[in-house]
């Protein structure tokens, strides 16, 4: 892949942000309601507070004249500040980002860990019980929802065994690893289940249309071994439909897992954008969405870059 091609990418995608950002700005100011309805039905908040209020964010403006003040100041990296906490966007994302990378970076390693034995498993013994007991599995992970599943865990393995914490980052007064370990093992494990059987069923897909190809048959022909045959010369390829999959997921995850984090009380991104959104938190809600949408565009240019380590056939002039 050339570096004149990454370049257009980049700069390919100064457009699509912007696009994005008004479509964001638009739905979020004309959905009914307001930041200061929160407010409204204060008695002891007056008028003139509501009033100065509005007009030290901004409110007052037109829309069109909030979204270029906004723009303006975004470009230049000043992200605005929280209308909830009164504190700047950024400081804000920056401190909750920590507990979503460690989240999401644990689910989607033992998604991946998991994912691909399972599908190349299902593809090599396709037809079989093995293939019909992952399939079935697959289908019941992609179906259930994310939020009945963590209840279900959380009163399994909380409430009735005991055997780990049912919310939270960390136990009061202590932060050892083993306790922060103990608290992410349930949302990890919601995040994992859903994402390794969508994961497993496109990798089985792609593992049973490249093992009926023409070098397959010439690799065993040669004498190579099964494992040697699948993990060296089909994985590879069969890989490449999946890396789509994967790459939209891992920015989606890292973006925020909404549900699961607001089931767990993990304080990350996923449940500050749940915390802006009933706030109405403007600034704050276009902050972390506009950083969705970076981290999505990202995933998907590491996604290309993989299809050439994949297989060397894959140009990009």
């Amino acid at each position: 892949m050339s570096l004149s091609y990454i370049i257009r990418r980049v700069l390919g995608t100064i457009p699509l942000l912007f696009g994005i950002s008004l479509i964001l700005f638009a739905i979020i100011h004309f959905a009914p309601g307001g930041p200061l309805d929160v407010y409204a039905d204060n008695p002891s908040v007056s008028k003139e507070a509501l009033e100065q209020i509005a007009k030290a964010y901004g409110l007052d403006q037109p829309v069109h004249v909030q979204y270029v003040l906004w723009l303006k100041s975004m470009v230049i990296g000043d992200w605005g500040y929280s209308i909830r906490t009164g504190r700047p966007v950024l400081t804000d994302i920056v401190e909750r980002l920590p507990p979503t990378l460690e989240l999401g970076g644990l689910a989607l390693v033992v998604s991946l860990l998991l994912a691909v034995p399972l599908g190349v498993l299902g593809a090599v013994r396709r037809g079989t019980k093995v293939d019909g007991t992952v399939t079935i599995a697959s289908f019941i992970g992609i179906s259930t929802p994310v939020f009945w599943l963590a209840l279900l865990l959380q009163l399994a393995f909380s409430v009735w065994l005991g055997w780990l914490p049912s919310a939270g980052y960390q136990s009061i007064g202590n932060g050892s690893f083993l306790d922060r370990l103990s608290h992410i093992v349930l949302p990890a494990s919601v995040l994992s289940l859903a994402t390794i059987a969508s994961w497993s069923r496109f990798i089985r897909a792609g593992m049973a249309d490249v093992l009926n190809q023409d070098y397959i048959r010439t690799a065993y022909a040669k004498g190579q071994t099964s494992f040697g045959v699948i993990f060296f010369h089909a994985l590879r390829n069969a890989m490449i439909p999946a890396v789509t999959v994967i790459a939209v997921d891992f920015g989606t995850v890292i973006s925020g897992a909404v549900i699961t984090e607001t089931v767990f009380a993990w304080p990350g991104i996923g449940q500050l954008f749940m915390e802006s959104m009933n706030g109405r938190d403007y600034p704050m809600l276009m902050g972390l969405m506009m950083m969705g949408s970076v981290g999505i565009i990202i995933a998907n240019l590491v996604a290309d870059l993989t299809y050439t380590a994949l297989d060397p056939r894959i140009r990009y002039a």
